[in-house]
């Protein structure tokens, strides 16, 4: 069994959670975001989601679990923030990541590059990682299917002007991409309880990850905090 095959078939069927948080946020730092990493360990994910080097090096050193790694980087000159450049994904690459995710559309990105392009260096030199590309409609995932990928997901679902319409799990994204492919279709994006994750996996996606609903404090405290004023009247 390779290497690509065991970390497979530890992240099948099961939970990835995502530790993120940018400036400003009440949650940002490397060593909160270590902390929710291993909170998620002792909780029982099988993988840890996370961007940017400093963050991603602190979670190394307090979980054993496996890596799924991006750099975002905002722009306003480019819509593609998640790992855009083949030099963000070799910042993160050499830390020792296990997957790398990047947005797989075709909007522009900075110099000129591809989600194409990038795959194919990252796959010249990290050759034992494996790539993610991440979509947010079926014509993308059609897309990228002759690629060398390792997995699809539809984290972008919702957060992209051709899917602006979703505005929850999109469980009919995940069913259609995999009735076109036998890559692997990780679900990601607006799943709110552990019943969205496993109709996710009903609707065939092969792992699933959750970051807002389980390392964003803020959101999750405000949802019960309108809820209650929305029964006051």
């Amino acid at each position: 069994m390779t290497h690509k095959d065991i970390l497979l078939n530890k992240i099948a069927g099961n939970l990835i959670v995502s530790c993120q948080a940018r400036p400003g946020w009440a949650m940002y730092g490397p060593n909160i975001m270590a902390a929710f990493a291993v909170a998620a360990q002792e909780g029982g994910a099988v993988a840890i989601r996370a961007t940017g080097k400093e963050n991603i090096q602190a979670i190394k050193n307090k979980v054993s679990l496996p890596i799924l790694g991006i750099n975002k980087i905002f722009n306003p000159d480019y819509p593609v923030y998640i790992t855009p450049t083949y030099e963000s994904a070799k910042e993160i690459l050499d830390i020792g990541i296990e997957i790398i995710a990047l947005d797989a559309t075709d909007r522009a990105r900075p110099n000129n590059e591809t989600f194409e392009s990038i795959v194919e260096k990252i796959r010249l030199n990290y050759p034992d990682t494996l790539i993610m590309g991440e979509v947010s409609t079926l014509e993308e995932a059609k897309s990228i299917l002759n690629l060398d990928i390792d997995l699809i997901s539809t984290t972008l679902s919702g957060y992209t002007q051709e899917s602006e319409d979703v505005h929850g799990v999109n469980f009919k994204l995940i069913e259609t991409i995999k009735k076109i492919t036998d890559i692997p279709v990780i679900a990601e994006g607006k799943i709110e309880s552990p019943e969205e994750a496993v109709m996710a996996l009903q609707s065939g996606a092969f792992a699933v990850v959750v970051g807002t609903s389980i390392t964003r404090p803020e959101i999750i405290t405000s949802r019960y905090a309108n809820s209650l004023k929305r029964m006051k009247g």
